[in-house]
């Protein structure tokens, strides 16, 4: 059967921690930014280019129409007008005459690959261009003369019964110079927006996240035992919230409060019987009467011991309990040392960091000082008590440890190991029930913690009593 210990350990294995709400919704809503804005920049850029390109077009054609007009020559015959296909004298950009300067212009016959015309900047060389097929208009990118990119938009004309092809071409180097520098703006200015955007997406989480920060502060102040219930003065999205843990607090208190009080009942029903049938015993003699008497008193024990119990594991689930170490444990090791004066053994008390049990001061005192008087009553003149703070890795847990060390004669493992069974006592001769150290290890073990026996270097036992700490931050 699985064991309350068990359980209670379960409870308190605390989860892996995971990235704080505030983190994902920054990184959220900043990746989907960075996603938007990406896209964005890519299709701003992607107009630019065919902005650029339609312009680009629409400046070959006017350069197309000033040809066409430079090659017509119209005469009369015999009372009719008639056309005549002459070389264009084409002036309109001197760009066309500069030997391979990147503007070049062809006219050759429609479906026929020999140039008729072309310009002086062509220097006689050949300007490659694709067929046009039956389209009365076409645009593409070809290699010029000189290796470089050329932007070349054609037209099919018809003079007469013939027809003709006109290529205008320019280098695109600016072309692209110019869109490269345009998405470079756009670059830097969706980058400027996109921190912006995440500055902004910042104070937003910040802003709407501290009602959550307020209901932690007022959550740690109930678990600190600074306060008995949970603000609920908060957002309408998470004030329920705080409401539904307010009504889990008081009914947590009336829980245990009925718990005591049956725990009560049951020890005054049960004592005053096993009061009146030990009198009873005592008083009428012979081996039954101390049989039972004998029985009686174990019976009591019993009782006493698992009515200790229930008490402590009420008081181990009450909500927003602690307590201060150092102040019990300073106040256990002053009146112990008086105690053990006359016997000459001294109590000396380390503890250099401030921690705060998770638990009642009550259970604190009782576990400490069932340990400290023990080792007083076997020490030969010292006792040492340390409390130091140390992390738990398999729960990932705040605790800290408490040690009793004493230069007593010790025990063996064996004896050890009987020290902690329930009214097990090695030596009769010391005054005691033989419940101290089992009631430790059971309300050590209801706490979450452990408690071991060792030897020591001083010669005696070893004492180590471990606990959960409430964390400061």
């Amino acid at each position: 059967m699985k064991s309350d210990v068990g359980s209670e350990t379960e409870d308190h294995i605390a989860a892996k921690p995971q990235r704080s709400l505030a983190a994902r919704l920054v990184i959220v809503a900043a990746v989907w930014s960075a996603i938007a804005l990406a896209i964005a920049g890519v299709f701003l850029v992607s107009l630019y280019e065919r902005a650029s390109e339609r312009a680009f077009d629409a400046q070959l054609e006017v350069h197309i129409k000033s040809l066409i007009s430079g090659m017509l020559e119209t005469s009369a015959t015999e009372g009719r007008a008639t056309q005549a296909v002459t070389a264009p004298t084409y002036q309109g950009d001197p760009r066309f005459s500069l030997p391979l300067s990147g503007w070049y212009w062809t006219v050759r016959r429609a479906n026929s690959s020999q140039i008729l015309f072309a310009s002086g900047s062509l220097l006689g060389d050949p300007l490659s261009v694709p067929p046009i097929g039956d389209n009365e208009t076409a645009a593409g990118y070809v290699t010029g003369p000189t290796g470089d990119e050329i932007r070349v938009l054609q037209q099919r004309i018809a003079i007469g019964d013939e027809h003709f092809v006109i290529a205008v071409g320019a280098a695109t180097a600016g072309f692209w110079a110019d869109i490269s520098e345009f998405a470079r703006l756009v670059t830097l200015t969706l980058c400027v927006v996109g921190l912006g955007l995440i500055l902004a997406i910042f104070l937003q989480v910040k802003v709407g996240l501290k009602p959550l920060a307020r209901l932690r502060t007022s959550l740690s102040a109930v678990r600190q035992g600074e306060a008995d219930r949970i603000d609920e003065a908060l957002p309408r999205e998470i004030a329920p919230l705080a409401v539904e843990l307010n009504g889990l607090i008081v009914s947590n208190k009336e829980i245990v409060e009925r718990a005591r009080t049956h725990v009560g009942n049951l020890a005054h029903g049960l004592k005053t019987p096993l009061s009146v049938i030990s009198n009873e015993a005592r008083s009428a003699g012979g081996p039954l009467a101390e049989k039972m008497s004998e029985q009686a008193a174990i019976m009591s024990t019993q009782i006493q011991h698992h009515l200790e119990r229930a008490r402590m594991a009420a008081q181990r689930r009450v909500i927003g309990v602690s307590c201060e170490t150092e102040p019990v444990l300073g106040r256990l090791n002053r009146a112990m040392g008086k105690i053990y004066q006359d016997k000459g053994v001294t109590v000396e008390f380390d503890q250099t960091t401030p921690i705060r049990f998770r638990g009642e001061s009550q259970d604190l005192e009782e576990m400490s000082g069932n340990l400290i008087d023990n080792a007083c009553k076997w020490a030969d003149s010292r006792v040492i008590v340390k409390v130091a703070p140390l992390d738990d890795p398999a729960t990932n847990r705040e605790m800290f440890s408490i040690t009793v060390e004493d230069d007593g004669p010790g025990l063996t493992r064996e004896q050890r190991a009987e020290a902690v069974k329930r009214g097990r006592r090695l030596d009769e001769t010391v005054p005691g029930t033989g419940l101290g150290l089992s009631i430790v290890a059971d309300l050590a073990a209801l706490y979450g913690g452990t408690f071991e026996l060792d030897g020591t270097s001083l010669g005696g036992l070893k004492a180590t009593l471990t606990l959960p700490a409430l964390s400061r931050e």
